[in-house]
Formats: C-alpha cells, sequence, structure tokens
C-alpha cells in the first residue's frame, strides 16, 4: 500500500472476516488487555463524550487509544447511540474506527466499528466469565437487554465456557426478547433460550448473569437472589446501584477509566469517597497478580469501561485480514501531495 493512500472496510467486509474467528478474537482481547497492563506499552486519554443540549439519552463518544507491544497501533473510534432508532429500524450503535500509523501519523484504515466494537465487548465479557467462573460452563446464563451486544455475548460464551447452552433472556421489549430467544436456539444445535417476566427470575435462575441495556440509572439494587459464587457481567455499566455493588467482589477493566461519566462503579466511589470497592483489574488475573474471586460465595461483577485498545487490537486483525484476503477498498493518494517548494 503506497504512504498516503488508504483502505476502507466496510460493514459487511468486516462481518466476512470477523465471521468464525471468535476464539481468534478473544485470544486478541486478552493479549490487548496485557499490553496494556504493561508499562510504556499503551496511551489510553478518558473517553471525551459529546452529548446534545437537553438530552440526557443520546451521545457520541470519541475513544483515542494507542497500543505498543505486538499491536503497534494507534488510532479512535468514533461511536454513537442513539436507543430510539432502533424504533426506526436502525442500529442503535453506529462507529468509525481509523487506524493510523505510528510512524508517521497519517491515516492507514478507516474501518466500520460497530461490529468491532460489539466483537471486542462481548470477547472481554466473555473472557472474564471463563476466568470468573474457572472454566466451568453455567448451568444457564441470564441476558438482561436483547440487542446486538448480549446477542454477541451469547456467541462468544459458547467459544469462551465450551456446553454453555441454555439461556434465560429479559427486555423490557417482550417481543424483542422473544425474537432474540429464537434467534439464540436457532444459533446451535442444542441450545435453548427461554423469556423472563421480570428481571427478579433472571437473577434468581442463572450463575452468570450480563447486562446490556441502555440504562442511564441505576434500577437494580439487591444482587441478594442470585445463586451464592454467581457472575455479572456489568457490561452496561449502569444498571446496579452503589449499594448493590459495594456488596460485591469487584473486578474493572481500568480503574481510571471506569470511575468515570456517573457509571456505578463512579457512584460507589462517589458514595465512599474510595476505589476500595474496586478488588482488581481483569489483566491482574490474567498475569497472576490476583486470585479470580475473592471468595465462593461472593457474587462477583465484571465491569468493564470499554477500552479504546481494544478496538484497536480488533481493528488491526481486520485490517490484516482484509490485507491479506483483498476485503477491501484502497482510496489512492487520499493525503493531499506535499507542498510545492516556496520560491525565494
Amino acid at each position: 500500500m503506497e504512504r498516503g493512500s488508504v483502505v476502507v472496510i466496510g460493514g459487511e467486509q468486516v462481518r466476512e472476516l470477523l465471521a468464525g474467528r471468535d476464539e481468534e478474537v478473544l485470544a486478541v482481547v486478552r493479549q490487548g488487555y496485557l499490553a496494556h497492563a504493561m508499562a510504556g506499552q499503551s496511551s489510553l486519554p478518558h473517553s471525551t463524550f459529546l452529548r446534545f443540549p437537553g438530552d440526557g439519552l443520546n451521545r457520541i463518544i470519541a475513544l483515542p487509544a494507542y497500543l505498543g507491544d505486538a499491536f503497534q497501533v494507534a488510532g479512535v473510534k468514533w461511536i454513537s447511540s442513539f436507543p430510539g432508532n432502533v424504533q426506526m429500524g436502525l442500529p442503535r450503535a453506529s462507529a468509525v474506527l481509523i487506524l493510523n500509523s505510528t510512524t508517521t501519523g497519517l491515516p492507514e484504515a478507516i474501518l466500520e466499528g460497530s461490529l468491532i466494537s460489539a466483537a471486542r465487548t462481548a470477547a472481554s465479557a466473555a473472557g472474564a466469565a471463563a476466568v470468573l467462573l474457572g472454566g466451568q460452563p453455567p448451568a444457564r446464563v441470564g441476558l438482561i437487554g436483547t440487542g446486538p451486544i448480549n446477542s454477541a455475548v451469547a456467541r462468544f460464551l459458547r467459544t469462551s465456557l465450551p456446553g454453555t447452552a441454555r439461556y434465560l433472556l429479559y427486555d423490557l421489549d417482550a417481543g424483542r426478547a422473544a425474537g432474540a430467544a429464537a434467534a439464540l436456539a436457532a444459533a446451535a444445535p442444542g441450545v435453548e433460550a427461554e423469556v423472563a417476566p421480570g428481571i427478579d427470575e433472571v437473577l434468581r435462575r442463572c450463575p452468570l448473569v450480563s447486562f446490556a441495556t441502555t440504562a442511564v440509572e441505576p434500577h437494580v439494587g439487591d444482587l441478594s437472589l442470585c445463586p451464592p459464587g454467581a457472575v455479572i457481567l456489568h457490561v452496561s455499566l449502569r444498571d446496579l446501584t452503589p449499594q448493590a455493588i459495594l456488596a460485591g467482589d469487584n473486578v474493572v477493566d481500568d480503574p481510571d477509566h471506569v470511575c468515570r461519566a456517573q457509571t456505578s462503579i463512579h457512584l460507589a466511589e462517589q458514595l465512599t469517597g474510595s476505589r476500595a470497592h474496586i478488588r482488581c483489574t481483569l489483566a491482574d488475573i490474567y498475569q497472576g497478580k490476583a486470585a479470580p474471586r475473592r471468595d465462593a460465595r461472593s457474587i462477583a461483577i465484571f465491569s468493564p469501561f470499554g477500552l479504546g485498545v481494544l478496538d484497536l487490537a480488533v481493528g488491526k486483525m481486520v485490517r490484516d485480514l482484509a490485507l491479506a484476503q483483498g476485503k477491501s477498498t484502497l482510496v489512492q493518494a487520499f493525503q493531499p501531495p506535499p507542498e510545492p517548494p516556496a520560491d525565494h
């Protein structure tokens, strides 16, 4: 690829390139976490939230990042969340991922980012579930919120915890939940999926629960219904009250990032004045610096803010596959030509 050119990789191409590669994505996300944990191997400014006056629901977020080690990539994800889109038949989230050269700073690739974001989010959650459950598949997985993220979480769990086959779903939109259950049951042989009448039943019956909702304020204050030793994948970050967080065994991806933007973990910090409720990061567990669980009966809560370095890691994988397979569009001379030398 000539310097100054850019490859563009659209959504259908991203989907094709990711298909059947869940195990590879899980490995890349784990490697991304480990690289981020290494001194001097990542740069991760805080995400910037663009909000609209008088609108507490819609937002667009910029996640700039650099990831070194084996990745050597920089870039930014620009992702919007407009929940009302669903009623119009449009996706809630849309995104663009730009990858830049770490040598020249020039943009080298522009990728559809929502599929990459969903894959890295689901792989992060499924990888955490595997270590927090000691590699044992749960008897039943609860999915609270039945959009694309929890659909991806369910798929990645079947890879990270082979034998996972039973799901219990809840969504404020009962029709959406029924459709998601039917899709899950059709996804793989032996998969069973049913719809629950409420969140309490999901918590009561499932030793592994994934929250992936559009909640902007906490709405679940009591996890005592959960079986002893249950694991909560708090992917949407704002479903649990500070009190529920404080009662759990909390694992995060990055304390500095997750303690922002009124997440449940952030609210617990505001309530107590400290971050003592955060026991460790997922990378600490991967590195053997922390035990997977505080004890066998506590409720483990994984709260991943969603790190831009993971988008870069998966985006680089997709970009490399696209170049190798010819599944991209090359925009030549994307950069303006150099200025001619000034006459003197």
